[in-house]
């Protein structure tokens, strides 16, 4: 669960996925690179794109676009995958596109307000105030269940037998 001090600044890395902007805290993001088509992998969960080999490590990708059930579209050449690292597991999150890395104070984050929003409270650590913009702050540590993240590492493992 990521907790935000009044006191404190952070750094997010912030992105879109349709219409609305996102952070995540950068300390959970590891790089940073264009789209690659994944490979697909048999009886994986429907927003798992399947896997990439990155220097060697295979990453299973997931569409967060499908992931939160929002209206899917063709990626453009701004799309990004953003690797991020949770519970020490690597995964590549697909975004429409990276915009910044931006500080915000701690004073600036509201916790999750009960809000309509197309993106189930669950996945947000918070809201930042930026000027007129609102950034929808999430939580990675709770983009998956604790299933999930078990086929995931089963995705890599399979990812890696089928590259040798």
């Amino acid at each position: 669960m990521v907790e935000f001090t009044s006191g404190k600044e952070y750094q997010l890395v912030v992105f879109k996925l349709n219409d609305e902007e996102f952070g995540v805290p950068i300390t959970q993001v590891r790089e940073i690179n264009r789209l690659a088509k994944p490979t697909k992998i048999p009886k994986s969960p429907s927003f798992v794109e399947g896997v990439i080999n990155l220097r060697g490590q295979i990453i299973p990708i997931i569409d967060l676009k499908k992931r939160f059930d929002l209206e899917l579209g063709e990626y453009t050449s701004e799309a990004r995958i953003i690797v991020v690292e949770v519970q020490e597991q690597v995964f590549g999150v697909i975004v429409d596109a990276v915009s910044e890395v931006l500080r915000i104070s701690g004073q600036e984050i509201e916790k999750t307000p009960a809000m309509a929003t197309a993106i189930d409270a669950q996945y947000i650590a918070g809201v930042g105030k930026v000027g007129e913009r609102l950034l929808i702050i999430l939580d990675i540590d709770k983009l998956l269940t604790a299933e999930e993240h078990a086929a995931l590492q089963e995705m890599q493992v399979e990812g890696e037998v089928t590259a040798q």
